[in-house]
């Protein structure tokens, strides 16, 4: 959930020391509306800085919503001082929040067309202080938002293993962590993939890997059966284009920064008046 403090950095942020331009009195209503199609996302997020600004504020669709070009997203009527002091950060939150969930159904679906089973996954290559809204948006595209932070899930990564070696690494860490905690280890090759099943990990992660690669690393954990009840995870520059080449691959989850790193925002238009 948002706090209000940082709704308060928002606005801050934007409305600066001196704002000149928005010192307007009277009543207004204003609108929200898509320039273009794609999935609604962020929209509560814009409504609570208009609420903050004690501008009633209602959403006109739901996050996860398709929306066309024209559509009506969000209604306004309060103050003309808060409206346009809280347009812009709204606008922005929308439109960035949209434009990853737009970008993360579009995996999805590209994914379903493949494999149905294959999930769709971010990653903690989020925007510091949007990471909450980021989740969200992705939730929002029908994706998994993946660990929202360190302490939901220990990840073994490369840095780990050459510090610790692999097998010690998940030793320890299943030592520390709670019961209720998985662990993933990340594999840069097959061999590294079959020692970290071998080892007990959860989750095993096929980083930066070729579709050829990644498939025949699920062909050598399947090979080992019971003995290797994991989860595979494929991961490291994969863009929408390459999500149904690794959704053939047969593994359980594709997980892919650039849902948040490399989202275009979705084109909004913020309009007040009747």
């Amino acid at each position: 959930m948002l706090t209000a403090s940082q709704i308060d950095r928002w606005l801050q942020e934007d409305i600066g020391h001196h704002d000149v331009t928005n010192d307007v009195a009277g009543e207004t209503v204003g609108r929200l509306v898509a320039k273009e199609q794609g999935v609604a996302g962020g929209i509560d997020a814009a409504a609570a800085v208009f609420d903050h600004l004690d501008v009633a504020a209602e959403p006109r669709v739901d996050d996860g919503e398709r929306v066309d070009a024209g559509d009506v997203v969000l209604e306004t009527k309060g103050s003309a001082r808060g409206t346009l002091r809280a347009e812009r950060v709204a606008v922005n939150l929308a439109g960035h929040a949209s434009g990853v969930a737009t970008k993360t159904r579009e995996a999805v679906d590209r994914a379903a067309e493949v494999d149905d089973d294959v999930r769709i996954a971010g990653t903690r290559k989020t925007t510091p202080g949007l990471r909450g809204v980021e989740k969200r948006a992705i939730a929002a595209g029908g994706g998994d938002t993946h660990r929202l932070d360190l302490s939901h899930m220990v990840m073994i990564k490369e840095n780990h293993i050459a510090e610790m070696g692999l097998e010690t690494a998940v030793e320890t860490f299943r030592e520390r962590a709670s019961f209720a905690t998985k662990i993933e280890v990340e594999a840069e090759a097959r061999e590294q993939a079959v020692r970290a099943a071998e080892a007990g990990t959860d989750i095993v992660l096929l980083d930066n890997m070729t579709p050829d690669e990644t498939e025949a690393a699920v062909d050598a954990l399947d090979e080992l059966g019971d003995a290797a009840d994991v989860l595979t995870e494929a991961s490291g520059g994969i863009t929408v284009d390459d999500v149904a080449d690794y959704a053939a691959t047969g593994v359980d989850i594709i997980s892919m920064g650039s849902l948040t790193h490399s989202a275009s925002s979705l084109d909004f238009s913020f309009r007040t008046g009747e």
